[in-house]
């Protein structure tokens, strides 16, 4: 009878097998991702004279990154990848960060063949409200164009000032302003799940609601580092 039991104990871990081992293998690929977009931000607000205007990152909303995003074989305008995506919160810290995906558009030619980091910044709060919906195009929901390079912006363009998001792209060494526009952004429930643990939602993610997960802080490191945090919201 005891050797039954524990053959029906064996057969029941054997068939879960399969299953586990795929949770582990999104989870792993969850904190590898968040690993590469830290270093990403790293290494763009590091190199001598590029980088991301502070001034900017001071006002943004929201900040995305996507390392790796891949143009899909030699169809034009077919990128796709997954990233993560981080907003204020009413204290003036940093949300947990939402896994999300990018999909079609067309991110120019800059790119070039293989793959590209890609960085945006959601500068006010409509951009943001927006972004918390299940589903986003870019350009089309909110106003967009390429951002600025460099350690300051020395003149803020009529256009500068009314882009809801900014948008950057590396590719073999090179940083640029990238459009987005026509690509779409939404979130990844399925690696949000895997990554927190339990159902979320993108916008409770995004609201400070869900408590960020422990894998998260090497990403706050690298915010902090190059972002300083914010007074609390009345």
């Amino acid at each position: 009878m005891g050797t039954g039991r524990t053959m029906k104990s064996l057969l029941c871990l054997l068939a879960l097998a399969p299953v586990m081992l795929a949770a582990a293998s999104a989870e792993n690929a969850n904190y590898k991702r968040i690993r590469a977009a830290s270093e990403v931000f790293d290494e763009i607000m590091t190199a001598p004279d590029k980088g991301i205007p502070r001034s900017l990152l001071r006002k943004a909303e929201c900040i995305g990154i996507v390392p790796d995003l891949k143009r899909a074989g030699f169809v034009v305008g077919a990128e796709y990848g997954k990233g993560f995506l981080v907003c204020r919160t009413a204290t003036g810290r940093w949300s947990g960060p939402s896994v999300i995906r990018i999909e079609g558009g067309s991110i120019g030619f800059q790119i070039g063949a293989g793959e590209t980091d890609l960085v945006f910044l959601v500068m006010n709060r409509h951009g943001q409200d927006k972004l918390m919906s299940d589903r986003f195009t870019v350009g089309g929901d909110a106003t967009a164009m390429g951002g600025p390079v460099g350690r300051t912006v020395e003149a803020e363009t009529d256009a500068l000032m009314r882009a809801e998001i900014l948008s950057y792209s590396r590719s073999h060494g090179v940083f640029a302003g990238v459009s987005l526009d026509g690509a779409t952004l939404r979130p990844d429930n399925d690696d949000n799940w895997k990554l927190y643990g339990k159902t979320v939602t993108h916008r409770a993610i995004l609201t400070g609601e869900t408590p960020p997960p422990a894998a998260a802080h090497r990403l706050y490191a690298a915010l902090d580092r190059h972002v300083p945090a914010r007074a609390a919201r009345d």
